[in-house]
């Protein structure tokens, strides 16, 4: 089993940047592990945003995101990062960081696992 606990959100003006990061931890390996980004606003469905694969070779992007945000994940500190550029009011949400023992990645969150608790992310316009 693995625990996520995420980091980094914070009050952003739009246009403005932030980077989050999801650290790993538990008696498992990282690399046994498919990670990606979901996030929910409020009265809305939770979202996928980015996965990765075990390897940081492979990664997908929600359409509304792709350009934006980079996904990437560093295997030896068990670190999941989201860098995210050119912010917008609409990206405001709770962002969450998942792993799955599934083949390859997913975008969806049925395929995922082991979540985190969460990160506000606030991109005032």
């Amino acid at each position: 089993q693995v625990q996520l606990v995420e980091s980094g959100g914070g009050l952003v003006q739009a246009g403005g940047s932030l980077r989050l990061s999801c650290v790993a931890s538990g008696r498992t390996t990282f690399t046994d592990y498919a990670m990606g980004w979901f996030r929910q606003a409020p009265g809305k469905e939770r979202e996928f945003v980015a996965t990765i694969s075990r390897s940081g070779l492979i990664a997908s992007y929600a359409d509304s995101v792709k350009g934006r945000f980079t996904i990437s994940r560093d295997n030896a500190r068990n670190t999941l990062y989201l860098q995210m550029n050119s912010l917008k009011s609409e990206d405001t949400a709770v962002y969450y960081c998942a792993a799955s023992t599934r083949p390859g990645i997913g975008i969806n969150d049925y395929e995922y696992h082991y979540w985190g608790q969460g990160t506000q992310v606030t991109a005032a316009s």
